[in-house]
């Protein structure tokens, strides 16, 4: 049996059907060498210790990436931890160490749930949100997507029907892409997360994306949206080099989910929803507070100015909203009952665990936020619209 006396302290939610939109593993660090294609098997991405201060890197494509930096992985598990600094600079706080329980292995992540009352947890990657931006390979970078999604396919077949396997596909080849989704549905995914970003700086509703959209539509799986790390000629240069920018702190936590706000809007630009009228799309861990402006702005420029003429989309944008669109919030959002009460079943919610940059008391956040709504909206948030979008069958 297993050990629970090693699980982390949680809460159960009074409300029953919970589904977490939005949940994470921490992958085991040879995944990549054990599930990729033999012929990259020399290229794969893996974790190495320097041998100077004894702090864990990560390597992509045999180089150490711009963003992850020495001791950072240690860091990737330790939601609530009070001083990320303390563990990441700490040779002894290794990845393997820090990881709290239910993250690596599929009975443990059931125990968890459990002790949340929860029903499911979609779940997405870990590492794979880091290495994206530094790796411009393409038939690499589809070899890794392909790897993750072997594993955590067979992750979640142990899970009960209860972790719902979300695939890792990159549109640096939307064709490959979505050969690969076809191959991970079949094995068990139910749906899959895109980076939002390419490098080639190609917005993502473009038509040369059409394939993926087009097999997403034909598997009748949704299409989410997901931050990542994301190279740094995405940010900008308003705040100048890289030795300001490496200061800020709240920046970052408050703009980090903009690239996914902004390629969802270009999916409306380039009328991906007029081409395709029964795809279902996700947008994930961006928050959902920024829906009202966004759709009463669009709505606005599309029905009441001259700029309006220029949209090419059949209908008002939130229409959109309203068929084919969902968006995750944070469980502290407090603008959760009125999203509800004015959108209706568009919206869910996520834990992100077990990442530090949101708050482990995410349980106690989401009871509070859901008590104002009624009994069948409260119900709908918390785990119907997941259940229905995922297809979730226990």
């Amino acid at each position: 049996m297993t050990d629970t006396t090693q699980i982390h302290e949680t809460y159960s939610l009074p409300y029953d059907g919970g589904v977490d939109a939005d949940g994470h593993i921490l992958e085991p660090l040879d995944l990549w060498q054990n599930y990729i294609d033999p012929k990259f098997r020399d290229r794969a991405l893996r974790v190495e210790v320097d041998t100077d201060d004894g702090l864990e890197y990560l390597v992509v494509d045999n180089k150490r990436p711009f963003l992850s930096g020495k001791g950072m992985v240690s860091t990737l598990g330790a939601m609530g931890a009070p001083d990320l600094r303390a563990i990441q600079f700490d040779p002894e706080n290794t990845y393997e160490k820090v990881r709290p329980y239910g993250t690596q292995d599929p009975k443990e992540r059931l125990q968890v749930l459990d002790a949340e009352n929860m029903k499911a947890a979609v779940i997405y990657t870990t590492v794979g949100l880091l290495w994206e931006s530094d790796m411009t390979d393409v038939e690499l970078t589809q070899a890794h997507c392909t790897a993750y999604n072997r594993w955590v396919t067979e992750f979640c077949a142990g899970g009960e029907g209860r972790l719902i396997a979300s695939a890792h596909v990159s549109l640096s080849d939307p064709v490959a892409a979505a050969a690969e989704l076809r191959r991970a549905v079949n094995a068990g995914a139910r749906g899959c997360f895109v980076a939002p970003f390419t490098h080639d700086a190609k917005p993502l509703g473009h038509p040369d994306h059409d394939p993926l959209f087009a097999a997403c539509q034909e598997l009748d799986v949704p299409f989410a949206i997901h931050p990542t790390f994301e190279p740094q000629w995405t940010k900008g240069t308003r705040m100048g080099p890289w030795e300001y920018v490496r200061q800020l702190t709240l920046l970052p936590l408050i703009t980090a989910s903009d690239g996914v706000r902004h390629q969802f809007a270009t999916l409306l630009d380039f009328c991906v929803f007029d081409r395709f009228p029964d795809l279902k799309v996700l947008v994930l861990e961006s928050g959902g507070s920024w829906a009202p402006y966004y759709f009463d702005r669009m709505d606005a420029v599309y029905a009441h100015t001259p700029v309006g003429a220029r949209i090419r989309l059949k209908k008002l944008p939130s229409e959109y909203l309203a068929d084919q669109i969902w968006i995750s919030c944070d469980p502290d959002e407090k603008s959760i009952p009125h999203l509800v009460e004015r959108f209706g079943d568009r919206f869910l919610w996520a834990s992100d665990f077990p990442h530090p940059d949101h708050t482990p008391g995410y349980i106690l956040d989401l009871e509070s936020n859901v008590k104002p709504l009624s009994e069948a909206s409260r119900a709908r948030f918390l785990g119907g619209n997941a259940t229905e979008l995922f297809k979730i069958d226990i």
